[in-house]
């Protein structure tokens, strides 16, 4: 019979505090979804009413050709409406990425005592995280999972300072996606009348974050989530999703598209990643590239992983819609702002859509 919990406070602290996280209740075998997990109604996912995202992947070794036009205005079309699109033929061997989805399950099953090390409160290294939903201090529910959050410098403080578990293969995913990164980077720019060259790219990409994302199996996953509604704060998002599904995207009021204001899955494709655009990239294009709100479903069957690149501005970076474009559009829709207080921000209060954005709206927007 599995332990049950005397009030939610002794729940937060074996789950949080104590870095058990989700798997550790999971492993004591419950049979039903703690009170603290089970989400609004209105937060909680209807697999059933969702349809799948069925847009094409776009073939990134065609920028190299003569179809260089016909992939920009693809990636371009598809920063402008849903926010999210596929890509294969990225330059991240296939190998790596099963190789990153067997080290994320491997480090989510090692005992706790080894994950919890690097909670916030108590990790060797300020450069690693490990945790559980958002920020849980805040939330009214908990979202059901875990994750270990590796931040980037240099390669010399990543090979000593993340885990050793995952730094090798997590270092090897960042090197082998930056050249996907700064293509996508310039086709979006290049839109927009901005050059993109080395001595510019750090203003746009300067922060770089790996994360392993782990979804235990849920007894009751119509009554919980994943992951929250919100949109991504920084520049561009990677990520490699497993087979087992469950991302979901909102399609936009305000884009020519079927579907609008539903949810979406994007399904996955073997091979390929998911790019999603992010807060920063909305407000240089004054709005005209939307960050994609999204959220993600449990499941009963497996546990699901996922590993996100998160690229974004340095915290010291001043940020505003670019010149060009305000000149074109008349109006500027976001204030200037440092990043580093739209992180605060962000990280100051539990997932809710695309609130985050408020922070830089002017009113015009």
């Amino acid at each position: 019979m599995a332990p049950s919990f005397d009030n939610e406070t002794s729940l937060f602290n074996f789950v949080v505090r104590d870095g058990n996280g989700v798997k550790g209740i999971v492993d004591l075998g419950i049979s039903k979804v703690p009170q603290a997990y089970i989400q609004p109604p209105a937060e909680q996912i209807n697999k059933k009413n969702a349809s799948k995202c069925e847009i094409p992947p776009i073939d990134l070794s065609k920028l190299d050709g003569p179809d260089h036009d016909e992939e920009v205005n693809q990636i371009v079309r598809a920063a402008e409406t849903l926010g999210f699109f596929q890509v294969v033929n990225h330059g991240v061997p296939t190998e790596l990425l099963d190789s990153l989805k067997q080290t994320a399950h491997n480090f989510f099953g090692l005992p706790p005592e080894r994950k919890a090390v690097y909670r916030r409160e108590v990790s060797p290294s300020p450069l690693v995280k490990y945790g559980t939903s958002f920020v849980p201090e805040k939330e009214k529910a908990l979202e059901w999972k875990d994750y270990i959050s590796m931040a980037y410098t240099n390669d010399d403080e990543a090979l000593q300072q993340w885990p050793v578990e995952c730094r090798d293969v997590a270092l090897q995913y960042l090197k082998t996606s930056h050249e996907m990164v700064r293509k996508l980077l310039e086709a979006l720019l290049g839109n927009l009348g901005a050059e993109l060259d080395d001595s510019k790219i750090d203003a746009f990409i300067g922060k770089k974050m790996v994360n392993m994302n782990f979804y235990p199996t849920c007894p009751n996953p119509e009554l919980t989530i994943g992951v929250g509604r919100h949109s991504d704060m920084g520049t561009l998002t990677i990520l490699l999703q497993d087979g087992i599904g469950g991302l979901f995207v909102k399609v936009p009021q305000d884009v020519n598209m079927e579907k609008k204001g539903e949810w979406v899955e994007i399904p996955p494709i073997p091979g390929a990643l998911v790019i999603n655009i992010g807060d920063m990239l909305q407000i240089w294009s004054n709005g005209r590239y939307k960050s994609a709100e999204h959220r993600v479903r449990t499941t009963s069957t497996k546990s699901r992983v996922s590993i996100p690149i998160f690229t974004s501005p340095q915290p010291t970076q001043k940020i505003a819609p670019l010149p060009q474009v305000v000149e074109k559009d008349g109006v500027a829709r976001y204030k200037e702002f440092l990043f580093s207080d739209y992180m605060n921000n962000f990280f100051g209060n539990a997932h809710d859509g695309k609130k985050s954005l408020e922070f830089a709206k002017t009113n015009s927007a």
